[in-house]
């Protein structure tokens, strides 16, 4: 719906990617837009994802607004140098005279059984570098909002989507469907309010968080669920703000821990004021630090689950 409200409203908007077009994308994310948009519009390429990645990045340096469809992220390792030092760098680069408007989406992070090449999570490595927007939905609210916001955006952003979400309903709100609604990035949004303990977390395990709280709940413990939404720029304000509420902070990722997401959120928390309220040291959840196996039941060990975070959050309150 995003990619076809932007793709109506500006005509220097148009998608590529490998079977964009024709199939009607990988996960029939842009079904229907080749028909209704046209060979120009809608790019099936060629499976070299630096080769369109280049090409996509060139269309943008003259002001077309490419989003640029990675199958999944994996693949985006093909086309790291022109994500990095192509697109990311070069507004700095010539002092602000050319900007890079272009969107890199697919999706991210472990899908089950595709073992340890395909089960990569890319929000650190990209949240790493400056030059880059890096969103990370959880919500269909959230994937529309900020697949727009990110079109709209002069910046190359980043939009760290996830295959297990692509087929879970989620409520809309009324206004969620205007063609105007926008999710602002670097904006993270509280999903439940709580007062002993803050979970901070983005994407998928952001579900995990709220089913955690709401078990926890039935024990009297009443979680703040923080989801991100953006992993840079990073809104640590509202992070913050919610440990000084509830003195506890747990971060839920399914990435590798180490240099990763909650990595940098329990850095900011210890570098700023909020971290004088803290009554226990801040606690990360994340994924395995080994690469994804194959077998069911280890790549289910190697994924954060529900039980882990209650796990977590019983240990930050000790009880």
């Amino acid at each position: 719906q995003a990619l076809d409200e932007e793709l109506e409203r500006d005509e220097r908007v148009f998608l590529l990617g490998e079977e964009v077009a024709q199939y009607d994308g990988a996960y029939k994310i842009s079904r229907g837009l080749w028909k209704k948009y046209g060979d120009k519009r809608v790019i099936d390429t060629p499976i070299s994802e630096m080769g369109f990645t280049g090409i996509a990045v060139g269309a943008a340096m003259v002001w077309l607004r490419p989003v640029c469809e990675f199958m999944t992220f994996n693949f985006s390792m093909q086309a790291i140098d022109q994500v990095i030092n192509s697109a990311a760098k070069t507004c700095y680069m010539s002092a602000g005279s050319i900007a890079v408007p272009i969107v890199f989406r697919g999706p991210n992070g472990a899908s089950a059984g595709v073992a340890a090449q395909h089960s990569q999570c890319f929000a650190a490595w990209y949240g790493h570098c400056p030059g880059l927007k890096v969103v990370s939905p959880w919500s269909s609210e959230d994937a529309k909002g900020l697949l727009k916001a990110s079109i709209r955006d002069d910046n190359p952003v980043v939009m760290l989507e996830n295959e297990l979400l692509y087929g879970v309903p989620f409520e809309m709100s009324e206004q969620a469907q205007s063609k105007d609604f926008v999710v602002p990035i670097g904006k993270a949004k509280i999903e439940r309010q709580g007062t002993h303990v803050t979970l901070v977390s983005h994407s998928r395990p952001v579900g995990h968080c709220l089913e955690a709280a709401a078990v926890l709940a039935k024990e009297g413990v009443e979680c703040e669920v923080i989801n991100l939404r953006t992993i840079r720029p990073m809104d640590i304000e509202t992070v913050e703000a919610s440990v000084v509420k509830t003195n506890h902070l747990v971060t839920v990722e399914g990435g590798w821990p180490q240099f990763g997401v909650g990595a940098e959120i329990c850095a900011r928390i210890m570098e700023g004021s909020a971290f004088n309220y803290l009554d226990a040291p801040a606690v990360r959840v994340t994924g395995a630090d080994v690469p994804m196996p194959y077998a069911k039941i280890l790549e289910d060990n190697c994924i954060p689950q529900v039980k882990d975070i209650i796990f977590a959050v019983k240990k930050t309150l000790n009880i």
